[in-house]
């Protein structure tokens, strides 16, 4: 199998890396000739979400029919509906999808073969995508070391990502921010690099990110919000039954998801 990848950073690279390393051809497609795009059977876009489906459209006429295209940005309904009438009159496949796999760092050097390993493939298919070609994408995408697929609609997806991992960076992000953050040194163990860990983000990925699945991330973070002001309101009174209630619940729903 050929694969073309286009954008070459962090999900791009260790895309590039895992099908070579099982053997596959891998065409960079950034300045690729219209041969080596009719040729690929796979062509993985690896760009931020506002540059997916223009690039995809743009190359509408040179994948090769009964290819395959998925993208791997991080928030798929702005991209799936974008891309709707250019997919539905091709002749080859798009199907979103998101790997759920990444690092605290970004860049081809930090790419890696084995980044997906053991990883979910989030894949959102059109309504009138055929369930054999989603089988089909399965199988050209299990090389890269995938142990899961997930097959939903793109709404539920962004919904989903808001909560489990924008709404994490953006708690991570305003955490580091307080002051006392600066002195930290002997003072934080485990909790505070659990707390801290992803908020070295690229500014620019992620804010597209966060915009681009602004209703989704706007709703949990009211939700979350409205969480913090129940503890907060209960250390102010002093009032040890709510906060011990408060306490129980979140350790209830934390044993509810193991």
């Amino acid at each position: 199998m050929t694969v073309g990848i286009r954008g070459m950073g962090l999900i791009g690279g260790s895309f590039e890396k895992a099908f070579r390393a099982a053997g596959h051809e891998v065409v960079d497609l950034k300045a690729a000739s219209p041969e080596a795009f009719a040729k690929c059977g796979l062509a993985v876009v690896c760009l931020p979400p506002r540059l997916v489906a223009p690039w995809v459209s743009a190359h509408a006429g040179e994948f090769a029919d009964g290819a395959f295209v998925v993208d791997a940005a991080g928030v798929k309904g702005a991209v799936c509906r974008e891309l709707a009438d250019v997919a539905r009159a091709a002749h080859w496949t798009f199907v979103g999808g998101h790997p759920m796999a990444g690092k605290e760092v970004s860049g081809y050097e930090n790419s890696d073969a084995t980044l997906f390993h053991g990883a979910s493939m989030v894949l959102t298919p059109y309504d009138w995508t055929p369930p054999a070609a989603v089988e089909r994408l399965k199988e050209l995408l299990e090389p890269a070391g995938f142990s899961r697929f997930v097959v939903t609609d793109p709404d539920h997806h962004d919904e989903m990502i808001a909560y489990t991992s924008q709404l994490a960076h953006v708690v991570s992000s305003a955490y580091v921010r307080d002051p006392l953050s600066a002195s930290h040194a002997g003072f934080s163990a485990g909790s505070y690099q659990d707390m801290t860990r992803v908020a070295t983000v690229d500014p620019d990925i992620w804010t597209d990110l966060f915009l681009f699945n602004g209703k989704s991330l706007d709703a949990v973070l009211g939700r979350l919000i409205d969480r913090l002001a129940d503890y907060r309101n209960a250390v102010r009174d002093g009032n040890a039954a709510a906060l011990r209630s408060l306490l129980a619940e979140g350790r209830a729903a934390k044993e509810r998801t193991k």
